[in-house]
């Protein structure tokens, strides 16, 4: 593969291909129980982004590499289906966010208009001690006048 590229540089340019640092390498031979060679290499490897693979897909010519081709070209379709599956997933999940901010402010304006129903009554005043008449006006009324009060 190294070969390969340096016979092709012109095909891979800085943006299809980097290599990976000290730190990345030991995380990817931790990951990656097939790269256990690697682990002992004094050289950095190489990494392809997606276009990198697929320009490494179409140099390689080997039965091997072709099948290989294959199979990346496959994982970057199946990579690509799930990332839209993803955005749509987040965009049902930014409706279903919205819908339910709008049913806590409903649910809030309920609550709130239900506070004075759900608080108990208030207590009556206290009964008064002793004898208590409560006497009712006349439905009449007497007046007094002057010419009464004069004879």
């Amino acid at each position: 593969m190294n070969q390969a590229v340096k016979r092709n540089e012109g095909r891979f340019p800085e943006d299809f291909m980097f290599q990976l640092t000290k730190e990345e390498k030991d995380k990817v031979v931790a990951n990656c129980d097939h790269l256990t060679r690697l682990k002992y290499s004094p050289q950095l490897p190489m990494a392809f982004t997606e276009h990198g693979a697929m320009m490494a897909a179409m140099v390689l010519n080997s039965p091997k590499a072709v099948a290989m081709s294959v199979f990346v070209v496959r994982a970057f379709i199946q990579m690509r289906e799930r990332l839209v599956a993803n955005a749509e997933i987040l965009k049902w999940l930014a409706e279903i966010d919205k819908t339910l901010l709008e049913h806590d402010e409903a649910l809030a304006a309920i609550w709130e208009r239900m506070q004075p129903l759900l608080a108990p009554p208030p207590e009556p005043p206290p009964k008064k001690i002793g004898f208590h008449v409560k006497e009712t006006r006349a439905a009449y009324a007497t007046r007094k006048t002057g010419k009464a009060m004069k004879s």
